[in-house]
């Protein structure tokens, strides 16, 4: 009798790993999680599917090996090694900073920090993005991060290289949230695409677009430059979800709705 109660509980404990482990993500990705209700369905980013409705939810970078909450949902997020970058700043006062750059960076990335918070219903994306410039990836998402050998922030963005001047597009239909020349970011720029689908632009040469304006898939923005804190010219492109950073290669991918069901 003894036998049979441990085999029924230890049966029950590998149930119920199937099913935490079947609701599980790479970090930097996101995953749709089908909702039992149509209402508040303009809380999230949705997608209908078979006349059923998904939420979709990024995977924190930062919660890898961990469990995060949706709704009733708890979902693993897997750990992953993403590599290494390492580079070298010349001007070393834009690596370690006075007091007056400090206080200035942090002054800025409070104002994109509050603006990164906006949430609003004039679009609704269909992830169906187009890749912003014509350029080479020089640096992946989820990179761990060097400068000048001292260990930084991982890299949460795709960084696509090409010759200052090349045109940068809008991926998705989009409104100008926030521009100005930041210490960090030089000439940058946010899209609001909508449902708390978030865009930014680092280190541009010109920005081709002002506050509060609409833009349309594929108009151009702006122009890839070397402002900022840069070792050469190139596009710093992060997309945010409901203030989580995303894996910007996974969204430019053909059908890449079809891929996370």
């Amino acid at each position: 009798m003894n036998n049979f109660f441990l085999s029924f509980f230890i049966s029950l404990l590998l149930c119920s790993y199937s099913l935490q482990a079947s609701l599980s993500g790479i970090p930097g990705e996101i995953i749709a999680i089908k909702l039992n209700s149509n209402k508040n369905l303009n809380s999230y980013l949705t997608i209908e599917k078979d006349g059923h409705f998904y939420a979709l939810v990024p995977m924190p970078f930062d919660k890898q090996g961990e469990y995060i909450k949706f709704q009733s949902e708890s979902i693993f997020v897997t750990e992953k090694n993403f590599g290494e970058s390492r580079i070298t700043i010349e001007n070393s006062s834009m690596v370690n900073l006075s007091k007056e750059d400090s206080e200035r960076a942090f002054k800025e990335s409070q104002l994109i920090s509050n603006a990164l918070k906006t949430y609003s219903q004039i679009y609704k994306s269909k992830l169906d993005f187009l890749k912003p410039v014509d350029g080479v990836i020089s640096s992946r998402y989820g990179k761990k991060r060097f400068i000048n050998e001292l260990p930084r922030s991982p890299h949460l963005a795709l960084d696509i290289a090409a010759p200052t001047g090349t045109t940068i597009i809008a991926p998705a239909n989009g409104k100008i949230i926030l521009t100005g020349n930041f210490f960090y970011s030089g000439n940058y720029l946010i899209l609001d695409h909508g449902y708390g689908l978030l865009t930014s632009y680092s280190h541009l040469s010109v920005i081709e677009v002002s506050e509060g304006q609409l833009v349309k898939q594929g108009q151009k923005i702006g122009e890839v430059g070397t402002t900022g804190r840069v070792t050469g010219p190139h596009l710093h492109w992060t997309v945010y979800l409901n203030g989580t950073r995303i894996n910007p290669e996974s969204i430019i991918k053909e059908n890449f709705l079809e891929s996370i069901f």
